[in-house]
């Protein structure tokens, strides 16, 4: 029979992965209730309390409420930072490097660029020293979009870094992130005027994200589509 902790740790982690997967489809409702059961369990969980509160934080942002979301994805970022040096075989290194990528996010959608890049570089380094490769190809990719998202566009930089991104993602086997690759290339070459490899980045994005049911994503990318027309 499990003991009381094996059983809270289980409901933390069970939880914590249908909030990651409801994201990912774009269901935000049941993400944000996911991840709150979650974080009931995590309060004797500590290590995997600040990956799941900024994934909370970043599911917040993504409906609006960008100023609500700042403090809980803050909140993640300090305490991985607690664990960000244990012994858990890089677990701790992971939950930091993964509460600042989604802190950059947050700052990002803040349009609060100095601060997402920062916190884009301070997630990169541990992921390079830890070989976090998943993740470092998450920072890579928010690289990339605050590239592509300055009032003065830096392409070349917001190209290199999805396509590092892409790469990484595809080798490692993140279909949803390559997606997202290709969206934020073909939303940056649409930009750019680049048509035909707009049509190819944003086609391989929406047929990604239909294969995967990542509805949210599938009409952002059908959005960038019709603006081709």
């Amino acid at each position: 029979m499990p003991d009381a902790f094996d059983e809270v740790f289980g409901q933390a982690l069970v939880y914590a992965a249908i909030g990651e997967l409801c994201l990912a489809q774009g269901q935000f409702p049941r993400a944000i209730a996911a991840l709150e059961r979650s974080l009931v369990h995590c309060e004797s969980v500590p290590l995997f309390f600040g990956s799941t509160v900024a994934c909370l934080g970043y599911v917040r942002a993504l409906t609006g409420n960008v100023s609500d979301s700042l403090p809980l994805l803050e909140r993640g970022v300090a305490s991985g930072r607690i664990h960000q040096g244990d012994s858990t075989g890089g677990a701790g290194a992971r939950v930091f490097a993964l509460a600042r990528v989604r802190l950059g996010e947050g700052y990002l959608l803040a349009n609060r660029m100095d601060e997402a890049t920062r916190a884009a570089h301070e997630a990169l380094a541990p992921c390079r020293e830890r070989k976090l490769r998943g993740t470092e190809a998450w920072c890579l990719r928010l690289l990339g979009e605050i590239a592509s998202h300055r009032g003065s566009p830096e392409i070349e930089s917001a190209e290199q870094h999805y396509h590092q991104s892409l790469a990484l993602a595809a080798e490692v086997g993140m279909r949803p992130l390559v997606a997202h690759c290709h969206l934020g290339l073909g939303k940056l070459s649409r930009r750019t005027g680049t048509r035909v490899q707009a049509q190819e980045h944003l086609a391989t994005a929406r047929t990604m994200y239909r294969e995967m049911d990542m509805r949210f994503w599938l009409e952002q990318a059908e959005a960038e589509i019709s603006e081709l027309a």
